[in-house]
């Protein structure tokens, strides 16, 4: 199996088992003298084998992505780059938006209000850094399609 087919049955998994766990809540009690529509025991059992897949797929998906390297960094390093850059680039674009509201004066006595901080040098970096993200991601998707699961 390779990764990218690993990592889409574990997002099957997580599903499953978050409707798994739904119905064991809506099946928990029943009126008396009444049967549950599902068994909430069996949901139970089935949940469990479905939480023992997702830790072994997990396990494997984290020894792979930690051993599978490329270009000198391994998977794990490459995403977490690219979660730090997703959060600085959100950053810069909410800086970004909130010095471009300078807001309207009515009259020439009302207080101006100006950015703290140049937009168009802040808009050039957030080019930049997503221009980063898009190559970075494309290496990260690309390696999950030609990697075999450990």
């Amino acid at each position: 199996m390779i990764l990218a087919e690993a990592l889409q049955q574990r997002a099957d998994l997580n599903k499953m088992i978050a409707q798994l766990e739904s119905r064991m809540i809506n099946n928990a009690t029943v009126q008396e003298g009444e049967k549950c529509v599902e068994d909430p025991k069996d949901l139970l059992k089935q949940y469990d084998e479905c939480i023992s897949q997702l830790e072994e797929l997990t396990s494997k998906i984290n020894i792979t992505n930690t051993k599978t390297v490329v270009n000198g960094k391994s998977l794990t390093e490459m995403m977490s780059k690219r979660d730090c850059l997703k959060m600085k680039i959100s950053a810069l674009q909410n800086l970004a938006s909130s010095a471009s509201n300078v807001g309207n004066r009515y009259s020439r006595t009302e207080i101006k209000i100006l950015p703290a901080v140049n937009v168009k040098d802040l808009q050039k970096q957030i080019d930049s850094l997503s221009k980063e993200l898009r190559l970075l991601d494309n290496t990260i998707q690309s390696t999950n399609w030609n990697t075999e699961l450990i």
